[in-house]
């Protein structure tokens, strides 16, 4: 096992009817700025259930964070804590309302072109504000880590920050703020989690024994719980257990101590920004395409995933490799997901501008050995056709 420092101190407040307990989380001093996203909020009751919680506090709000949120919106949002000295930050959404607050947390204190932040992928930041989350879909697991990804929407760029002054303090989960979601968030939600362990999880053994059971539970998890969290009929065990998974997924507990990827997750990155398609949707493209171009390197891995996590045991080391990869699309396409560029609109005419730019972000020795350079990220975009 590698050598690894763990350590995450966000508080989760898990549970139907927790959103009452901001009160115990939030400074009774706080001037506090809500961040979300789009009508749902209002909609569904969520705002209701943070104002009434929050009440007699001094409150202003920031709605109109995009599913990939932009520094264009973001910097206004910068503008309106700086303009009233606000000094609490809560999150009211999903994933891009969360990283969007990370970034506003970090940028509030930024002396230098905020920017910055994203082009150093957080390290140039020294201090951020104080914020927490209420979280309304499960996906990204940004409720319990330090990286966030912003777009720019000027230049078509999407990049990674983390940095450890943007861990939320806490984050409120209530698996039945998932009722109203639509099936589409959903089923982006099973994939984006899938994806995020995969990951941590399909590289190369490394002696991480418990880190190795772990992700293939949340994994099998994923599988049983697919199908009925996208039922008419609201499955609220099936939710309430996605919720905690896409949690757990990126909490940086299964990736202590153990090789990590992330080449599907770079890609995926830039073919959004090209032509704004949902994150977990580019994944769904990438991920199994990424397995068969790098099916050698990642050879003890996917047959230890066809054994463990498929219960492929008969037929030759090939077989199953390609059973694996093949029950992995189509669990994706099961959820309604399309794992090819054709379903999307794309064809080998969109690679080029998807190259150039992983080159022009530095993109070109992506994955665990370092190895994924600009000839492979091209193979696998062509795999994905």
């Amino acid at each position: 096992m590698l050598n690894f420092t763990f350590h995450n101190p966000t508080a989760i407040v898990f549970g139907q009817g927790s959103i009452a307990r901001l009160s115990e989380r939030v400074p009774v001093n706080a001037r506090i700025l809500v961040l979300y996203g789009g009508s749902s909020a209002e909609k569904n009751g969520t705002l209701s259930e943070v104002r009434t919680a929050l009440q007699g506090r001094i409150i202003h709000e920031f709605g109109g964070i995009e599913p990939n949120p932009t520094y264009e919106t973001l910097m206004r949002a910068v503008d309106l804590v700086r303009s009233n000295d606000l000094d609490f930050l809560l999150a009211v959404g999903g994933g891009s309302v969360i990283d969007g607050t990370k970034f506003v947390a970090a940028a509030v204190h930024y002396q230098g072109e905020p920017w910055e932040i994203l082009e150093s992928h957080g390290a140039v930041v020294q201090s951020a504000m104080p914020f927490g989350s209420v979280l309304t879909l499960p996906a990204t697991g940004s409720e319990m880590n330090s990286g966030a990804v912003i777009t720019r929407r000027a230049s078509k760029e999407k990049l990674v920050f983390l940095n450890g002054h943007v861990f939320p303090q806490f984050s409120i989960l209530d698996p039945t703020k998932t009722n109203t979601l639509p099936e589409r968030q959903l089923a982006n939600g099973v994939v984006d989690a899938f994806t995020h362990v995969m990951e941590q999880y399909m590289t190369y053994p490394a002696g991480g024994l418990i880190q190795d059971r772990f992700s293939e539970s949340l994994l099998q998890t994923l599988i049983d719980i697919g199908p009925r969290v996208l039922d008419s009929q609201p499955d609220e065990e099936a939710r309430a257990n996605l919720m905690w998974v896409a949690t757990l997924a990126l909490n940086g507990l299964i990736s202590a101590g153990v090789p990590e990827d992330w080449s599907t997750h770079m890609i995926g990155h830039e073919i959004t920004a090209l032509h704004d398609i949902d994150h977990a949707r580019t994944l769904a493209m990438v991920l199994p395409a990424n397995l068969k171009v790098r099916r050698e390197a990642k050879r003890a891995k996917l047959l230890q995933y066809a054994a463990r996590v498929w219960q492929l045991h008969e037929g030759t080391d090939e077989m199953r490799i390609d059973g694996a990869i093949a029950r992995t699309e189509a669990f994706f396409e099961s959820l309604g997901v399309p794992t090819r560029f054709s379903a999307y609109g794309l064809d080998a005419k969109a690679i080029d501008p998807i190259v150039h730019q992983l080159e022009a972000h530095g993109m070109t020795a992506l994955g665990e050995h370092s190895d994924v350079n600009l000839v492979v990220s091209r193979q696998i975009l062509e795999a994905a056709l």
